[in-house]
């Protein structure tokens, strides 16, 4: 007789989807705090060890689209098992880096999962419950990242100061094992999608709508990472406090995102466009305020974590991407992650500049508001050119 399938229990499956998210985000976030440890013990300066977090994002940006296109047509739960186990391996082999070539290159594998895994995990949630539920369930999913930014990165580096910056890495390497074991228990047993290939999800290539969304969120998140990189050099040259404070402030941003997160996607369930214009105008405005509030740590406090909040700009997005991708969704899904990590590449050069300029670190914040600012207008316009009827000319200048 052959065997019934397993009943599916959304909560147990978005509980497991959420714990790889967490190893994500921990090691996302915690590397940058890392890297005084492992320059030190490589034998190189704190700026050529930064590489490492290039590497790392540019390994999300190239392997998103790829492992998307070519593993569209495996079962999900089988390519969220793959990925999580080479994300446990590279990160593994990261903790054993014998130099700094060898880091670079560890670093830059275990980048390369992150985004399809964020995509796929991401179809899976909108699937198990109702299509105007499905923004939470991938909030929900996300949490794992955001509350990695609460807990996960400031056990992580207290570790790598106790235990050696190696621990940091072996415990994201155990985390990613333990999401694998919870996905081979818990995630729905799929088919897979006979008539999936590269060239469909290419697709999606081809949208409009779809360049304009990860347009909205590569741009509109820069503004967040523009002032969060350079947080704790504000804190102690600006604010004047201890760096003891500092991860006090971080733990404060981690929680604001991750209240945002949750709240934006309930938001976003009941009218996913105002959401996210009302969540992009916050961030302007929260954004714009941080230089006249970063002199005070109370204030400074109280603005990191309302700029937290606009986090959660990234799930109403990759709801939305599900609804313009058509067949294209594994790609589509996975490249907002890509576009994720182009915010954060550009938010912090953008902001650097304009402290290397001479305006000063707190001048991050208009920076970050001008960006969500063009965020705002990429998305207005997104929305102007899906309500054109289908077969719209324009008519011709007089």
């Amino acid at each position: 007789m052959r065997d019934q399938p397993r009943p599916v229990h959304p909560a147990l499956v978005l509980f497991a989807l959420s714990v790889g998210a967490f190893a994500i985000g921990t090691t996302e976030f915690a590397a940058m705090s890392l890297v005084p440890f492992f320059a030190r013990d490589l034998g190189i300066d704190a700026p050529t060890a930064g590489h490492a977090i290039s590497a790392y994002a540019l390994g999300v940006v190239a392997g998103a689209p790829v492992i998307a296109a070519f593993g569209a047509r495996l079962p999900r739960r089988t390519l969220l098992i793959g990925l999580m186990a080479m994300f446990a391996l590279a990160n593994g082999l990261s903790a054993l880096s014998p130099s700094y070539g060898w880091m670079l290159v560890f670093r830059f594998l275990s980048g390369v999962p992150h985004g399809a895994y964020f995509g796929v995990a991401a179809l899976v949630a909108a699937s198990l419950v109702p299509i105007e539920k499905r923004t939470l369930a991938i909030a929900k999913v996300m949490s794992g990242l955001t509350i990695a930014t609460v807990l996960g990165v400031p056990v992580a580096n207290w570790m790598g100061q106790a235990l050696g910056w190696r621990s940091g890495f072996f415990v994201v390497a155990a985390l990613a094992l333990a999401t694998v074991t919870l996905v081979a228990l818990y995630a729905p047993r799929d088919a897979g999608d006979p008539h999936a290939s590269p060239m469909r999800e290419l697709t999606a290539l081809g949208k409009g709508q779809v360049w304009l969304t990860l347009l909205t969120g590569a741009i509109g998140f820069g503004g967040l990472f523009a002032v969060y990189t350079y947080v704790a050099s504000t804190m102690i040259e600006v604010t004047h406090v201890s760096e003891k404070y500092v991860p006090l402030v971080l733990m404060i941003f981690g929680i604001g995102m991750t209240l945002g997160n949750l709240a934006v996607a309930w938001l976003a369930d009941r009218n996913r466009n105002r959401t996210v214009i009302g969540v992009l105008l916050w961030s302007a405005a929260a954004l714009a305020l941080f230089p006249l509030m970063a002199g005070n740590i109370w204030t400074l406090g109280l603005i990191v974590f309302l700029i937290g909040v606009g986090g959660g700009l990234g799930t109403p997005l990759q709801a939305r991407l599900m609804d313009v991708a058509g067949d294209a969704q594994t790609l589509a899904a996975a490249l907002h992650h890509s576009a994720f990590n182009v915010a954060n590449a550009l938010g912090p050069w953008l902001g650097g500049l304009s402290i290397a300029a001479g305006y000063g670190l707190v001048s991050t914040g208009w920076i970050g508001a001008a960006l969500a600012l063009g965020g705002l207008a990429i998305f207005l316009l997104a929305i102007m050119l899906n309500r054109r009827p289908a077969g719209f000319v324009p008519a011709p200048a007089e």
